[in-house]
């Protein structure tokens, strides 16, 4: 129907409604992107300009452009960002998913704390399924400074829950300064820690960061 008409318009006619169509299309797009970054709830606004790589040691079979491309999303692959403190891991967590976003994906930024945190209130509430629901829509999850704060019991099953939950199901970011053989620590559980470690690593890639911190170096206070 839309071609029938088409055909009936002058080519001026139809330069006009393909501009009028494309801007459309543009500002529907603009503002679902714009939605997502706000629902994403992330701290800062962050990009790859600028970045600094060369602390970052990828994997053998895995690099930067794989990366920047979100390959990992359409396979519901998980990365683990661990390393040095400063050395630009939850920047680059931030700019996936904000390029995320910007792809049309949804995806949502914790901090790991602010997550267990979250979690035990909508419990408390007794409205934890429907946050777990509303979790499970995104397509990527960010889980920040893991390990940097311990958390009791109760937040250790809750956070497993959510992992256990996304396997295979959406990609996980966590940034982390604790090695796996630590992670126990983290839960208070050994057994609970390597049942996560073998979700996320089965579908997942280990990017180690080296270096001096980046505030430390540019610190005021020497």
């Amino acid at each position: 129907m839309l071609a029938d008409w088409a055909e009936r318009g002058t080519p001026k006619q139809r330069e006009y409604l393909h501009g009028l169509l494309a801007a459309e299309v543009e500002s529907r797009q603009a503002s679902r992107r714009h939605r997502l970054l706000r629902a994403a709830k992330l701290p800062v606004l962050k990009t790859f300009d600028g970045y600094d790589w060369t602390a970052i040691h990828f994997p053998p079979d895995y690099g930067r452009q794989p990366l920047v491309d979100l390959d990992f999303l359409e396979q519901a692959q998980n990365l683990v960002l661990y390393g040095d403190v400063g050395t630009g891991k939850t920047h680059l967590a931030i700019a996936l998913a904000a390029a995320a976003c910007n792809q049309g994906y949804r995806a949502r930024y914790f901090t790991t704390a602010a997550l267990v945190m979250h979690l035990r209130r909508a419990k408390d509430d007794n409205r934890l399924d429907k946050e777990l629901t509303a979790l499970a829509r995104n397509q990527l999850l960010v889980l920040d400074e893991f390990g940097y704060l311990p958390i009791d019991a109760e937040g250790a099953r809750l956070l497993f829950q959510v992992i256990a939950d996304g396997y295979e199901q959406r990609s996980l970011i966590i940034t982390t300064n604790l090695a796996f053989a630590r992670w126990g620590t983290i839960f208070g559980d050994d057994t609970m820690a390597a049942a996560v470690i073998d979700r996320i690593v089965h579908h997942g890639r280990l990017l180690q960061f080296r270096g001096e911190s980046y505030r430390v170096k540019n610190a005021l206070m020497k």
